[in-house]
């Protein structure tokens, strides 16, 4: 594999994990159900999104496809940054994920937006696999960070596309050299002149 298909792939991976974890935890990870200790039969159902659950998952989605967005950007050492940084993103939204459907922080989360909660005798929550989506973003997202960590410093930056392969800086190549040839008659776009 060519060092700009692994850096395509890099971005490619770590978008899809950063996209996993911003774009659905909007959806409903967890439902509350609330029966009251009362003379009412009808349960109180409450639904809890991810970014209830924790707004910091989509946080860091967000900087993730940031982050990914800077791969193209950098070279060298500030590339391998970005992957650390990405390596870390996918390793917190990995780790959050889970945390958040905790049964005992579910009904937290709910009672923070309902009395009802608090009032009720019996709660059963029922989690949903969104959590599991997100934490496969995670995983994605780390994967990508470290192979940018790994491999990263190879890759090419946005300007290596229109430098020679193998070329070095020469000295005939500042402009005043090059408005002198020009003042010769010579032609800088001739090979000859690109071989010397």
């Amino acid at each position: 594999m060519t060092t700009r298909r692994e850096l395509v792939a890099a971005a490619l991976l770590g978008a899809a994990g950063a996209g996993l974890a911003a774009g659905f935890a909007g959806q409903t990870w967890a439902t509350v159900t609330a029966r009251s200790a009362g003379i009412d039969p009808m349960p109180a159902l409450q639904a809890i999104t991810g970014r209830a659950l924790n707004g910091g998952l989509a946080a860091l989605g967000l900087a993730g496809l940031a982050g990914i967005a800077a791969l193209f950007a950098t070279r060298g050492w500030a590339r391998t940054s970005v992957g650390a940084l990405l390596t870390a993103f996918g390793v917190l939204i990995a780790i959050l994920s889970p945390a958040a459907v905790r049964r005992g922080h579910v009904i937290s989360a709910a009672a923070d937006k309902s009395n009802l909660l608090r009032l009720a005798g019996h709660v059963t929550v029922h989690v949903h696999g969104w959590w599991i989506v997100s934490l496969t973003g995670g995983v994605l997202l780390a994967a990508a960070g470290l192979l940018t960590v790994v491999r990263g410093r190879r890759w090419p930056g946005m300007s290596a596309r229109y430098d020679r392969p193998g070329a070095a800086p020469r000295a005939g190549d500042d402009p005043a050299s090059l408005w002198k040839s020009l003042d010769r008659g010579d032609d800088p776009t001739s090979e000859e002149l690109q071989e010397r």
